[in-house]
């Protein structure tokens, strides 16, 4: 008889808090974008294909920015730059800023699957380069563009922005699409009332699927905080052991805010989808000790990490396992808690390989593995293969967003004898393989097994010292605050505790993703100032961090396996 093996997909959905509190406005449209593409074709594959299950994690405040947005249709009045273009009646008098907007936002995507497939979109992405060569001062160029070239250009980048399986559920994209120019204000007030309709029900679907038993909504705490980083840094040293550390001794007040933020992911994961989660991957998937020791002391059943931490906890804990991703474990002193651990190997193949395959082989060689897998665990094992990665990033790397590879995949899946798809909260519920103990845990994070990404670089170093200094602020005068002013300086802070804004400070991310996210961090903290009714510090005026002209990729996803 074949061996049988149990398959967890994890889908992580995750944006940081893209949006100015002080102003109300999203200063990056990520949340948005992703949700009419990404997160709307993760529902459709899952849906179309009712035998997979898999663990979504949503952090919170993505799923508020996507309510947020949700609101914004619903009452017309926009507090994004791109959606308030695309409703704008008339695009002939728009001032020099807003062509730079338009220009600079419009063609930011991979070009190879979402701007080359559609001539007209391609056709503008030329004019705007021969008019603006690069390196050429965009502005006195700009000049020549009409009303007309910016409307089409705001329409098809939406357009660009849907996923495929909208595409083939509403006959309005694939209408306009064709239409390829010219589009009217009736085309774009349509397009706009559908992707209203897109994103109000979201979320919904996603409740739907879990209510049914299809998937597990999973959470990671509120923000999406670097948590051991808040708890101690010197646990960085784990994976670097000389690691430089910022100048501040650690953060202040760490245990209570991350107890917060735990508290916070649970009461409104409840409220949003109806009960709390079972478990949680935390942001990053970092963890350490005293980490997981509260996850576990706050009603947290499982939480996951990469395979990079198993490896380094299992030495330091002098063990030795010939598959040990493949059954789960119990941290000694975390009693409670299960820990699962990633396949690092199998999700960095689906998230920077498979986009180079044709979808077909790389289902079958994905499948491949996983039975490979099964054929050489121990006699009456049944492995636990743990596949997770971010629910947005790959896919735009792949040709129609990944629908043929899911296609692929999810049907070979669905119709194989030994290899089951399931969640982790099922696997609890049935009694999981034994959870083999864990003596120690070596701090840590899906990235290479260590915290390198978030500290340890003089610019990442620098940002942790603006935070500490801002939260020793808040704690002296956050008193005195009324009732109202201390729970909008609560959600300020925790905005800035998020874990995204070190990820991009260092001089291997591009430049220009690094400038927005430094402008943004400094202003969130320089927001925080103001809820607490102090002047910013004059530092907060000088960017951290300068990027990399020559870098050649995104920033937005790393391996987790250094090539």
């Amino acid at each position: 008889m074949s061996k049988r093996l149990d398959l967890v997909f994890l889908w992580h959905m995750h944006q940081p808090d893209y949006r100015d509190h002080r102003s109300g406005e999203f200063v990056l449209p990520w949340v948005y974008l992703h949700a009419l593409k990404d997160y709307t074709d993760m529902a459709g594959h899952l849906e179309r294909h009712p035998g997979i299950k898999a663990v979504v994690n949503f952090v919170p405040v993505l799923a508020e920015q996507i309510e947020s947005y949700v609101a914004q249709f619903e009452s017309g009045r926009f507090h994004d730059p791109l959606l308030r273009m695309l409703a704008a009646p008339d695009l002939e008098q728009l001032d020099a800023q807003s062509r730079e907007l338009l220009t600079q936002a419009c063609f930011r995507s991979n070009h190879d699957t979402m701007l080359a497939p559609f001539p007209h979109y391609k056709r503008l992405h030329d004019i705007y380069h021969a008019l603006v060569p690069k390196g050429a001062e965009a502005e006195p160029s700009l000049a020549y563009l009409s009303g007309s070239y910016f409307t089409d250009l705001i329409t098809w980048y939406h357009l660009a922005w849907t996923g495929e399986t909208e595409r083939r559920a509403w006959p309005l994209l694939t209408d306009l699409m064709k239409k390829g120019e010219a589009y009217t204000w009736e085309d774009r007030c349509a397009l706009l009332a559908l992707l209203g309709e897109i994103l109000r029900k979201l979320l919904p679907r996603y409740r739907a699927l879990a209510q049914a038993g299809r998937i597990e909504l999973s959470s990671t705490p509120q923000t999406h905080p670097l948590s051991p980083l808040l708890l101690d840094f010197t646990v960085a040293r784990d994976g670097v052991p000389d690691a430089p550390l910022p100048a501040a001794p650690g953060y202040p007040g760490g245990a209570a805010r991350v107890a917060a933020q735990i508290s916070a992911a649970q009461a409104s994961h409840a409220q949003r989808f109806g009960t709390a989660p079972v478990g949680m991957w935390p942001a990053e998937g970092a963890v350490s000790e005293a980490f997981v020791t509260q996850l576990a002391a706050q009603g947290v059943h499982w939480a996951a990490s990469g395979e990079g931490v198993l490896r380094a906890s299992l030495h330091r804990s002098q063990l030795e396992d010939p598959a040990p991703a493949y059954h789960p474990w119990e941290l000694t002193g975390a009693p409670g808690l299960t820990l699962f651990f990633r396949d690092d190997r199998l999700s960095d193949l689906i998230g920077f390989e498979y986009s180079k395959w044709h979808g077909e082989n790389a289902a079958r060689h994905l499948v491949g593995e996983l039975e490979g897998i099964a054929a050489r665990a121990p006699a009456g094992e049944t492995p636990v293969v743990c596949i997770i990665l971010d629910g947005e990033n790959a896919w735009e790397h792949y040709p129609y967003n990944g629908y043929y590879f899911f296609e692929e995949l999810y049907t070979r899946l669905k119709a194989h004898e030994t290899i089951r798809c399931t969640t982790f909260a099922e696997l609890l519920a049935e009694g999981l393989p034994s959870r083999k103990p864990l003596p120690r845990l070596s701090a840590g994070s899906w990235v290479y097994g260590t915290l390198s990404t978030w500290i340890g670089d003089p610019d990442k170093n620098r940002a942790w010292d603006l935070l500490c200094e801002a939260k020793l602020a808040y704690d002296a005068e956050v008193a005195r605050l009324s009732t109202a002013e201390q729970a909008a300086a609560s959600a300020q802070l925790a905005i800035c505790e998020s874990s995204d804004w070190f990820w991009w400070f260092g001089d291997y991310n591009p430049s220009g993703a690094v400038a927005s996210f430094d402008r943004l961090y400094r202003r969130n903290l320089a927001n925080l100032y103001a809820t607490l009714h102090l002047p910013a510090p004059p530092e907060l005026a000088v960017p951290i961090s300068a990027g990399n002209r020559a870098a050649t990729h995104d920033g937005t996803m790393r391996r987790a396996l250094e090539t």
